[in-house]
């Protein structure tokens, strides 16, 4: 038998270790859920998480499809989404991608709907079959038309997502102040909509998009992102449920379904509110900053939202919004500092392998060298491009995008500089509201 101080001795050491394996353990456990993305609020905001007061107010709705969740969806854990507090995801098809639940949009739709219009074959084929139903032509991608991609199955069955999302959203949070829309190719700069989302009064009903009109429906254009208060989110999902059968058949007739949300929000006495510059149907590389061929220049507004991004140009845009807030505390991103801070660094004189979407031909001109001179001669001339034998030039500086190794484009950068130094000092931003 064990002497009483030695045994007290063993015992207070088993008690010290057995504190050590628990404080262990649970650090482990903290450090695991730290790098997981949650879908609800989170305990404690990531160290690199900029200060987002009022973000909590927001769900984030990310809507997707089954052909493209895999590769588009994924970034958006550890870039968009990673410091949202409250957001859901909506497909074609129910699934868990990287321990993340998306939802089907169409689960508790009208049967009568799914089983009998020719859109839902891919979506009952995914029901019976899960991904394994999946063909090689619903891969297949088209060109967009004047109506979309009609012969695309996944975009067909797109267009039916909106109003039943409306549904399922208010199912998930039914509280939320303001329902904050994106797709899987949409960035979000979260301090900017915060910032600019406060000129709103979200006890009315306001449906807040970059406007698109088809026919005599004027909508927010889904891709560019789109932002719907409670009180105008419970009108639409009162109308889906009052008017179920013609809407469907609305959307049965239609193409695009953010048309059909529009419609219904107008029908409901709730206008769309414009909001271009500020949520852009386009990418970095086809902004033109400096443009005054619309009713509003971007110069000084806020610059909310982005579209037709690649994952890598998502991870870019998350990369430099954090290292921006690291070095200078800044979460309002304004058109100026777009241009300023992403399109200006990357522009030089000569650029090889590049098409800067100059646009204005000059099928005179024979050579690259005098493509470049007639630019650097013509006072209104920015920028140029040869591609395919032609000359092109531009009055305004966009970055483009990378090309075929036989396309070059170039800036005239000493006229850059100047219409950066002629340009607004934007001391008070343009809110658009």
């Amino acid at each position: 038998m064990l002497p009483p101080r030695r045994f007290r001795r063993i015992a207070a050491i088993t008690a010290v270790f057995c504190l050590f394996l628990v404080y262990h353990f649970y650090n482990l456990r903290s450090d695991y859920h730290d790098d997981r993305p949650a879908t609800t609020v989170q305990d404690r905001r990531l160290p690199e998480c900029p200060p987002l007061p009022g973000m909590e107010d927001i769900l984030v709705v990310l809507k997707t499809g089954v052909t493209e969740a895999l590769d588009k969806v994924p970034v958006h854990f550890q870039t968009t989404l990673r410091c949202v507090p409250n957001y859901v995801i909506f497909s074609d098809f129910e699934e868990d991608i990287n321990g993340i639940q998306v939802h089907d949009a169409f689960k508790n739709m009208d049967p009568d709907v799914k089983n009998q219009v020719p859109d839902f074959d891919l979506y009952n084929r995914l029901l019976q079959q899960g991904r394994a139903g999946l063909a090689t032509g619903d891969f297949a991608d088209e060109a967009n038309s004047a109506i979309g991609k009609p012969n695309n199955p996944g975009w067909k069955l797109d267009k039916w997502k909106f109003l039943p999302m409306v549904q399922e959203t208010l199912r998930y949070k039914g509280d939320a102040k303001w329902y904050v829309f994106m797709e899987a190719d949409t960035y979000y700069s979260w301090g900017t909509l915060i910032q600019w989302l406060s000129h709103f009064d979200a006890s009315k009903p306001w449906y807040i998009g970059t406007e698109t009109q088809i026919a005599d429906v004027i909508f927010a254009h889904g891709g560019s992102g789109f932002a719907v208060s409670n009180p105008a989110m419970q009108r639409v999902s009162k109308a889906y449920t009052d008017r179920n059968v013609e809407l469907n058949e609305y959307t049965d007739a239609h193409w695009a379904g953010d048309c059909v949300l529009g419609k219904v929000l107008a029908d409901e006495g709730v206008p769309l509110h414009f909001s271009w510059p500020i949520l852009q149907n386009t990418n970095i590389g086809e902004l033109d900053e400096f443009t005054t061929a619309f009713y509003r220049q971007p110069w000084c507004y806020p610059a909310v939202a982005f579209h037709h991004l690649s994952a890598r140009d998502i991870q870019d845009l998350h990369n430099f919004e954090t290292r921006r807030y690291q070095e200078k505390k800044k979460t309002l991103l304004l058109h100026s500092d777009v241009f300023k801070e992403i399109i200006y660094p990357d522009l030089s004189p000569i650029r090889d392998a590049w098409d800067n979407l100059s646009d204005e031909e000059h099928p005179e001109i024979p050579t690259f060298h005098e493509c470049q001179s007639l630019c650097r001669e013509r006072p209104d001339c920015a920028q140029f491009a040869f591609r395919a034998g032609k000359c092109y030039t531009g009055k305004s500086p966009r970055l483009g995008s990378s090309a075929a190794s036989d396309i070059r484009s170039g800036w005239v950068m000493k006229k850059v500089e100047e219409m950066v130094g002629n340009a607004p000092v934007c001391k008070n931003v343009e809110w658009g509201a």
